[in-house]
């Protein structure tokens, strides 16, 4: 099995996975994903409690296993202030 990297934020109250919107189309999970998640350019950021499992389903499902880099603060993260996921934006 494949293994893929992928970066996890979280602050005292929640955590995210970093994906590229090029991931999520090419997995096919891009309408799965909920305006929980966040985004900024080509990235998005899945919402640990829903998104994240969508994306460790699908991935699992292609034979990539994911390996998730931590990264944590003890300051509310600026991915709050990012946009919220929507599917209309294209790959």
């Amino acid at each position: 099995m494949k293994t893929r990297n992928f970066h996890v934020y979280s602050d005292p109250g929640h955590g995210w996975c970093k994906a590229s919107r090029k991931t999520l189309f090419d997995l096919g999970i891009q309408d799965k994903i909920t305006t929980y998640s966040y985004q900024r350019g080509d990235s998005v950021y899945l919402e640990e409690d829903c998104d994240l499992s969508t994306l460790i389903v699908a991935l699992r499902a292609k034979g990539i296993e994911p390996k998730f880099i931590e990264h944590t603060t003890n300051k509310s993260s600026k991915i709050r202030s990012y946009s919220h996921y929507h599917t209309q934006y294209s790959k």
